[in-house]
């Protein structure tokens, strides 16, 4: 083989290394997608989930914008405490929706757990 050929072959490995790298650049540099549940997984505590679910039932437009802001604000590291149930209850409050939850009360009464309904019953029959 002559030197021209040799550069050739080694002209045409350079080539397709770069190609490689270029390749390998352009995919780490597309933006990776967000999970927002991911992100508020992190932040959420306590009953927040419990209220988002409900919010985001009841009113899914207000719930998909809250969940927007909040990923945003998480991102740019301008939220770094946690959120609770009742912190988001009252966000949800504060733009006019009012998430409705479900209530129980339970009774303890000898040592056992009862509902405020099967009590109410017992001494209603007593």
């Amino acid at each position: 083989m002559s030197d021209l050929e040799l550069e050739i072959i080694r002209y045409k490995k350079l080539m397709e290394l770069k190609k490689q790298v270029e390749k390998k650049r352009a995919e780490s540099e597309k933006p990776k997608e967000i999970n927002p549940r991911e992100i508020l997984s992190k932040f959420f505590v306590d009953r927040a989930w419990e209220v988002f679910e409900a919010a985001k039932y009841q009113y899914p437009e207000v719930a998909d914008y809250v969940e927007r802001v909040l990923v945003k604000l998480i991102s740019e590291g301008r939220i770094k405490e946690k959120i609770s149930g009742e912190e988001l209850y009252g966000l949800f409050l504060r733009l006019g929706a009012r998430v409705r939850l479900p209530t129980r009360i339970n009774i303890i009464e000898d040592g056992k757990v009862k509902s405020l309904e099967q009590k109410i019953k017992e001494s209603i029959s007593e």
